[in-house]
């Protein structure tokens, strides 16, 4: 239901438009402005007498919200505050969140969120996104048009059953749709072209099935061509109801998050954040680390640690990037190890799952290694491939020993140790204890943040391969291009940009990755990168010289959201 519209006047000015007058406007956070409403449009739009008679500033609203926000005292409290503001309005929101984004980062979303998620049911206040279950699907035209979002260009969608590390949360799942929104729109992307779309296709949790307040489907989950049927009209709507929209799939369990990707790929531009974001932020980190060794890529011997949807999809963008260096499929497929919690994944295992089959080992790749049992442990693979870098996406705190980096060490002068996951204490190392193990050579990045470290005297920041790096930058140079799919360059290209930002100080000094407060000038970067990336390959509708780097910029600066309070009109 469209309550308002954006238009441009004669002078290219922008302004947003609508009918709704008194307390219906100061309840669309997409148009209320609280107390910076100015005295004309308060006249206009009915607001005389329902608001304080000072006009707020922004600057004043924002410190104003920030002073609340810090009356919280948890982090899950001062969550549903900002959820909250963001409900009440969305140009403040994204105002405070831009101040002090390193600070609201964590609330907002990782590690946060997953409170959230678990609570979704007790915590939620008002609507926002769309919920797609089985007594609805059939209706699924008439709810896309129901929602507030005059235009969608992005819905990020989750079916809830591989959140975060913490499994199927049914309705739940809903949150992290919007928090990972909340980043994109952080980035430059216009909250009012988002879409948070969660399929509650049911849960196979009991306790939430038996909890009175759970607020989603209470059935069993569909499985087998029930489910593929429900996906398949969920995208048929959303494909013939915003045609060139672009969707990121999010947290769906390991096979079903392949399974669907694959099927839609090429149907509407589409990526998976959890498979391909992962894989472009960690070859970005990897790819910073060569600039700071001098090292190349084809140099290293990977092995990644956890074979799920994140550690296939950092294998498979690790493969792109040796073959960019100029190795072939087959050679780099050979410097990549997958260790799951079997052991060296290999091509002879039986159920061997299908999407780890591209990247399991000939058994004879293990000819000569000194093993005690029937598959390589993560140790004695480290030992017999002579493994430099080691990434960690096993969820497995201290999953990385002393005696394992030390090997991994004796292998190389400028050891690769990527222990990513999250949260802090499921870190895979610790980088204090890593830097000592190492005699400071290590290079290395966190999936959580952690403090800088401080070695021999000198302070070494630590780097944190956070997927924000590059899903925004993904998906705003998918739209500004008007691409019609993600590619697999767009993804390479998108690595090699975040790859590239870093500055040589903070490289030099250990930094594989920017500060998170440079979200906004490093999804910039990213996206110049797809959009040039998606013209090389044809797959654009914009008609761009990739070779003109100013024009390219300015036709994304154009095109970049920022939170700022827009003229309001009546219609017509």
């Amino acid at each position: 239901m469209k309550y308002f519209q954006r238009k441009v006047d004669k002078q290219r000015r922008e302004h947003n438009e609508t009918n709704l007058t008194g307390v219906p406007l100061t309840r669309l956070p997409l148009l209320n402005k609280d107390t910076a409403f100015p005295p004309e449009e308060r006249q206009i739009f009915g607001l005389e007498g329902l608001l304080p008679g000072h006009v707020s500033t922004l600057d004043e609203q924002v410190n104003r919200s920030y002073v609340n926000f810090k009356s919280f005292k948890t982090m899950l409290d001062q969550h549903v505050y900002l959820r909250v503001l963001q409900d009440r309005n969305e140009v403040l929101f994204y105002a405070l969140l831009d101040r002090h984004l390193e600070e609201l980062m964590p609330v907002i979303y990782t590690p946060t969120v997953a409170e959230a998620v678990r609570k979704f049911s007790v915590i939620h206040r008002y609507p926002r996104g769309l919920v797609i279950n089985t007594e609805n699907i059939d209706r699924i035209d008439d709810i896309l048009r129901n929602s507030h979002i005059p235009d969608p260009r992005l819905i990020v969608a989750t079916d809830a059953e591989g959140i975060l590390g913490i499994g199927d949360q049914g309705i739940g799942g809903l949150a992290i749709c919007i928090g990972k929104l909340s980043i994109y729109s952080a980035a430059g992307v216009d909250p009012a072209t988002t879409l948070p779309v969660v399929l509650d296709v049911g849960t196979d949790r009991t306790d939430l099935l038996d909890d009175p307040l759970y607020l989603g489907t209470r059935q069993r989950r569909l499985v087998g061509p029930a489910y593929n049927d429900f996906v398949a009209k969920f995208v048929d709507a959303v494909s013939k109801y915003a045609p060139g929209i672009l969707l990121q799939w999010e947290d769906f369990s390991k096979q079903k998050a392949f399974d669907v990707l694959d099927r839609y790929h090429d149907a509407l531009p589409s990526f998976n954040d959890d498979i391909q974001g992962t894989g472009a932020v960690v070859l970005g980190g990897l790819l910073a680390a060569c600039r700071r060794s001098g090292r190349q890529l084809t140099e290293e011997v990977f092995l990644i640690h956890g074979a799920g949807a994140g550690g296939i999809g950092v294998a498979h963008q690790i493969a792109l990037g040796l073959e960019r260096e100029g190795i072939s499929r087959r050679e780099a497929l050979e410097r990549i190890l997958l260790v799951d919690s079997k052991g060296l994944v290999l091509n002879d295992r039986s159920n061997l799952e299908a999407y780890k089959l591209p990247f399991s080992q000939s058994p004879s790749r293990c000819s000569g290694w000194s093993i005690k049992g029937e598959v390589p442990s993560l140790m004695e693979s480290i030992k017999g491939a002579k493994v430099t870098a080691l990434i960690g996406l096993s969820g497995q705190a201290g999953a990385f020993s002393e005696e394992a980096i030390r090997t991994v060490a004796s292998f190389s002068p400028y050891p690769i140790i990527f222990p990513l996951s999250n949260p802090t204490s499921n870190s895979e190392a610790i980088p204090e204890e890593v830097f000592r193990w190492t005699d400071g050579s290590v290079q290395i990045a966190t999936g959580s943040p952690f403090p800088d470290v401080i070695y021999e005297g000198v302070s070494h920041p630590i780097g944190q391969g956070n997927n924000a790096f590059v899903f925004p930058g993904i998906g705003m140079g998918t739209l500004m291009s008007g691409a019609k799919k993600v590619t697999d360059g767009m993804l390479t290209a998108a690595a090699v940009a975040l790859s590239e930002y870093t500055d040589r100080d903070r490289i030099s000094r250990g930094g594989l990755y920017p500060r998170i407060d440079l979200l906004r000038s490093v999804s910039r970067a990213v996206s110049v990168a797809v959009v040039r990336s998606a013209i090389m390959e044809g797959v654009a509708k914009v008609n761009l010289d990739q070779e003109q780097d100013e024009a390219l910029e300015a036709f994304v600066d154009g095109q970049i959201w920022r939170p700022i309070y827009l003229p309001l009109k009546k219609s017509g």
